[in-house]
């Protein structure tokens, strides 16, 4: 199979519409870890100091696997498995206390782990608790943790696996997992080089198979099944113009979102900014050159060395005082990605970077996106953005005011006139 797998996986690599193009290369993605992370070491948190309550409407564990589903389609429903369902009394990490201290101890032991036994000695030490209703889902949780030990689980992707390998995997039960897990690794070893350190790629191709986009390849010995499946293979191939399409309009957003950061730089810059620009996106097309152009190319150290400064590096603009290593304001632009990631790098730049001047944090969203961002603010793990004065800035009022505030405004004061308070 070794041949017409890697045919396979080659054409995928080329489908506009498949996993690898429209998620495993999506340049939004990456920044999801970090946030992710973050907020896990909340959920954490709050469990060991018994805060983290008994719902999970509302908890900060609700805000971090909610950032996890909009991962685009692969992780689309990942939240359904920590939803509670009251008939059911499951997952049983909410009314029982003993039972989600087990969950936080597993997440922070998974979050300390730095190989691939400590993770599978958590796992059978979670399993077995026999906690009613926590099964592998929680490994979606794992792969933002370690991305190049723990693969995603979920329906399609089991049944990827088992129609590419002739496994029996069953959902539900973590040594299932664990097997499948132990395939995986061997299957993204074999064919690394077209696939990536990163298990996403290879859980992003099983989940194609699974979910019926492309057909594994049949055995060697079936000739009119193995012509067959190469003409299903070449369809796939001439269907790629509306995935095309598709990936064009998701393209065409990203541009929005790298155009309104450009307008920021240039309104930091016209008000007497040092201007940074997120460390992954400095080399994006901006107007007639690129985006991190006249920008700082460090931050300054005691910022950059901080407690979160990793996340610091990615928020979307900071502009800093003149000359000094002072934040004056940081703006987290949210075109179409969670809320939530935003929010969580502007409280590590907050909480974390000396001297960050808190009244100038601004989320900056589409005019559409209000409810979402007052819906994410209103949060009870959120609690600390209020005291910070985190705002709301509409794409409509930064483009309408941007050029009179470079022109005859003075520090933040025209910005904030046109922002949003939480609590006006």
């Amino acid at each position: 199979m070794s041949e017409p797998l890697r045919s396979l996986i080659s054409r995928w690599r080329e489908d506009p519409g498949g996993t690898y193009r429209s998620w495993f290369l999506w340049e939004e993605r990456l920044k999801n870890f970090r946030s992710i992370r973050r907020g896990l070491a909340t959920v954490v948190e709050e469990i060991e100091k018994g805060t983290f309550g008994n719902v999970y409407k509302g908890s900060s564990l609700e805000t971090v696997v909610g950032s996890v589903s909009e991962q685009r389609q692969i992780f689309k429903g990942a939240d359904h498995a920590f939803l509670w369902k009251p008939k059911l009394r499951i997952p049983d990490i909410y009314e029982s206390p003993e039972n989600q201290r087990a969950f936080g101890r597993f997440l922070s032991a998974c979050a300390c782990c730095g190989d691939g036994e400590g993770l599978v000695a958590a796992i059978r030490a979670l399993d077995e608790r026999k906690i009613k209703g926590l099964g592998p889902a929680a490994a979606n949780l794992l792969y933002f943790l370690h991305p190049t030990l723990m693969p995603p689980f979920n329906t399609a992707i089991v049944n990827g696996y088992n129609a590419l390998t002739g496994a029996k995997v069953k959902l539900g039960k973590w040594e299932e997992y664990l097997a499948m897990r132990e395939g995986v690794l061997r299957l993204n070893a074999t064919h690394r080089e077209l696939l990536s350190n990163d298990l996403g790629a290879v859980g992003g191709l099983l989940f194609d198979i699974g979910s019926g986009r492309y057909a594994p390849p049949p055995g060697e010995e079936d000739v009119e099944a193995r012509a067959a499946w190469e003409a299903d293979l070449a369809k796939v191939r001439t269907e790629a113009a509306g995935a095309r399409k598709a990936r064009e309009a998701a393209e065409a957003e990203d541009l929005t979102h790298t155009e309104v950061q450009g307008w920021l730089r240039d309104l930091g810059a016209a008000l007497g900014y040092d201007v940074w620009v997120a460390a992954n996106d400095r080399g994006r097309r901006c107007g007639t050159g690129l985006l991190g152009d006249g920008c700082l190319a460090e931050l300054p150290s005691v910022v950059a060395t901080a407690p979160g400064g990793e996340a610091v590096r990615l928020i979307d603009v900071l502009w800093l005082e003149k000359g000094r290593a002072a934040v004056a304001a940081a703006f987290e632009v949210e075109h179409t990605t969670s809320i939530y990631s935003g929010i969580v790098r502007l409280l590590d730049l907050a909480l974390g970077a000396p001297g960050s001047a808190t009244r100038g944090l601004f989320l900056v969203a589409p005019d559409r996106r209000e409810e979402d961002v007052w819906q994410q603010l209103a949060r009870p793990a959120f609690r600390r953005v209020a005291d910070l004065d985190v705002r709301y800035l509409p794409y409509g009022e930064l483009e309408r005011h941007r050029e009179a505030m470079g022109r005859f405004g003075q520090g933040l004061k025209a910005v904030q006139a046109v922002a949003r308070r939480l609590h006006p």
